[in-house]
């Protein structure tokens, strides 16, 4: 049975080095994504997380009976932003914005995922209007592996935008990228694994 491994076959986008910023290419990928708004530990968050892993795992089982395809779940990735980029830096976590998305294997239509939504619908009931399939193109971006906690991460963001991207002759552009290959319930705080990434233009 073929099974696809998007972080063994992807792996320049999944498991970047932890040294040092790298510039990549993300080529176009088909995700399943829902969009919100507020903190991270908040309930609007977590039910739309809930809903993505309702989806992708029915998908995966569905693929696999129908089909005769598998796949291993992809990590949990999100894209983040805020009408005023201070709040992030002041911490009003309630005024984030997010992307939460999990890759889709290229060969996932629209069939597979609105059969995988009407199971999910079974149990956790009306389906978020942004929940979709549908294929998002990065394109040329900067990256690194973050190891600590989420809480760490706002130093090598500055350093990414403040140092790197400027002597590299680069801008930021669109939203940042977050890809979570740790999971917080059973990794220590300090042992976290994140890419951090942001899409970039020429300055």
């Amino acid at each position: 049975m073929e099974k696809t491994d998007l972080k063994k076959q992807l792996k320049e986008f999944y498991q970047p080095s932890s040294k040092d910023f790298s510039v990549v290419d993300v080529p176009e990928m088909p995700f399943v994504s829902v969009e919100g708004q507020g903190a991270p530990e908040g309930e609007a968050y977590s039910h739309a997380v809930q809903w993505l892993y309702s989806v992708i795992y029915p998908m995966k089982f569905i693929a696999k009976k129908k089909y005769g395809k598998d796949f291993v779940a992809p990590p949990l990735e999100g894209l983040w932003w805020a009408d005023d980029w201070g709040d992030f830096t002041a911490g009003k976590r309630d005024n984030w914005k997010w992307r939460m998305m999990i890759t889709a294997p290229t060969w996932a239509d629209q069939a597979l995922f609105d059969e995988a939504v009407a199971k999910a619908t079974k149990k956790l009931g009306d389906v978020p209007e942004s929940l979709k399939l549908a294929p998002f193109h990065e394109g040329k971006s900067v990256q690194i592996m973050h190891i600590g906690a989420y809480a760490d991460e706002a130093p090598v963001i500055e350093r990414m935008h403040n140092v790197f991207m400027p002597k590299q002759g680069l801008k930021p552009r669109g939203y940042h990228h977050e890809i979570y290959l740790s999971d917080p319930r059973r990794v220590a705080p300090e042992k976290l694994k994140t890419v951090l990434r942001q899409p970039v233009a020429e300055a």
